[in-house]
């Protein structure tokens, strides 16, 4: 399993930079991480709204991690960056943190501080594990996934660039 540092700096839309372990004081984290600059990452914002969704009420701080700037952020998420928490991460250090390959990416962080469960790309079967994951640990009803609407599964563009 990953383990992120508990030092990894997080900086939300708003507001001041955080560690990582300020994040996890109370809910675990689930993010999905986004290149903004990707046809792909845009291609499944309406699923991973809808997948956030079903978690907002649930013991889980529901997120976007998004690599760019705060105005990129904005721009690429539209009326979802109002609707959950945003970290910007232009430089892609908690993306490095995380050990991904490949965006967009789906990543549960358990209070803990440990990566319990990711999926790299779009595959639906492994973004459903994931919730699975989540759903347990947090005693939550998960999403369907794949549902109507959702993308067919693709690879995913490289997290590092």
């Amino acid at each position: 399993m990953v383990t992120p540092s508990s030092d990894t700096l997080l900086q939300p839309l708003e507001g001041q930079a955080r560690p990582l372990r300020d994040w996890l004081t109370t809910f675990h984290l689930l993010s999905v991480v986004v290149d903004p600059y990707t046809n792909e990452s845009a291609w499944l914002l309406p699923t991973a709204r809808r997948i956030l969704a079903q978690f907002a009420g649930s013991s889980v701080r529901t997120n976007y991690v998004v690599t760019a700037s705060p105005a990129e952020a904005r721009a690429f998420l539209g009326p979802a960056a109002s609707e959950t928490l945003v970290f910007c991460d232009p430089e892609r250090t908690f993306v490095k943190q995380l050990a991904l390959a490949a965006l967009p990416a789906f990543v549960f962080l358990r209070i803990d501080g440990q990566v319990v469960a990711r999926a790299e790309g779009w595959n639906p079967l492994e973004w459903r594990a994931v919730t699975e994951q989540v759903a347990k640990t947090v005693a939550w009803s998960k999403p369907l996934i794949p549902a109507p609407g959702d993308p067919g599964a693709f690879v995913g563009t490289p997290a590092l660039v």
